[in-house]
């Protein structure tokens, strides 16, 4: 019994005693150093798992963050996206609209179907087209020199008012009356001042572009001189009824390198009825001269597209 340990628990009902041998030692010891260790390596775990609970709220904290930025930069795309949205929108409507308006001026300009054009092509033809025609509305006479004018006598054979005899009138008369203000049909030159009494009276011609002049016969009063650059629609003269006349009023001539021409079709020619001047006024190249006015044109809008480009630049 020397290796046995013996516990005695006494109490009112008497003496109890209880033997442990060395084997029962033994097992106690191997279960009091597993619960150690136990409780050892449950207080490792619970330090980690405190460790990780608290990395991990540091973790929620910092996606919360992200997805709040991220929602907030979501929002402010989807509002851009919106915006482009409407400005696209917006554009097309107005490419639209400049397609619709370019259809309205090439079937003004008589110009043939550029539907399979691109539009930048299509808006340079109709910019060099327009460009055209302005330049020779400007250039070349056309409209009346006088305003809301009455024609009294017309270009061909009459027998003349004053002398009665048959002779070609070079030019169209318009009744009207002494002082009416004329107008230049055309930008040009003052070539000629001539005071007279005689014959045209006081007489003025206009030097124009590509050989074309004008002339102004019978006035009352020069409004400009020899030399003079004149644009179209500045006033030039007053009518009147010197020289050989039979009353007041204003003839006017139109001519090319000297040839006189019908001034009807001049003064009836527009933007509306461009064309037709081809056909009612013959012996002049037309062609040739539409080809140089556009290659100048042509020329003058590529300057210009060049300056912008080069402002452009300047200015970044």
């Amino acid at each position: 019994m020397k290796d046995n340990v013996t516990i005695s628990v006494s109490s009112i009902h008497g003496s109890k005693h209880f033997s442990f041998g060395k084997k029962f030692r033994h097992t106690m010891k191997v279960v009091s150093y597993m619960l150690f260790v136990g409780v050892i390596v449950t207080a490792i775990i619970i330090y980690y798992l405190v460790h990780e609970a608290e990395f991990a709220k540091l973790k929620q904290k910092e996606l919360e963050t992200k997805y709040s930025s991220v929602n907030r930069e979501l929002t402010a795309l989807t509002a851009l996206k919106s915006t482009l949205e409407h400005d696209l929108s917006e554009r097309e409507e107005r490419m639209q609209l400049v397609s619709d308006r370019l259809n309205d001026l090439e079937n003004v300009l008589g110009m043939s179907d550029q539907n399979g054009t691109e539009l930048e092509s299509r808006l340079d033809t109709a910019t060099i087209t327009t460009s055209m025609r302005v330049m020779m509305l400007t250039q070349i006479p056309s409209g009346p020199p006088v305003i809301n004018a009455r024609t009294s006598s017309g270009y061909g054979k009459r027998k003349h008012p004053v002398t009665g005899i048959m002779k070609f009138h070079r030019g169209q008369d318009f009744a009207v009356n002494t002082g009416t203000p004329i107008y230049a049909p055309a930008d040009g030159a003052v070539e000629v001042i001539r005071p007279s009494k005689k014959g045209s009276g006081n007489y003025l011609r206009l030097f124009h572009a590509y050989g074309f002049s004008s002339s102004y016969s019978h006035l009352s009063k020069f409004a400009v001189k020899r030399g003079d650059f004149v644009k179209k629609g500045d006033l030039i003269a007053y009518s009147g009824n010197s020289g050989l006349s039979s009353g007041p009023h204003l003839h006017y001539e139109v001519r090319f390198v000297g040839r006189a021409l019908n001034p009807k079709p001049f003064i009836s020619w527009n933007v509306d009825n461009f064309d037709t001047i081809f056909e009612s006024v013959r012996g002049i190249g037309w062609e040739s001269l539409v080809g140089q006015v556009q290659l100048r044109v042509s020329r003058q809008l590529q300057l210009s597209s060049q300056k912008v480009a080069l402002l452009m630049d300047t200015s970044k």
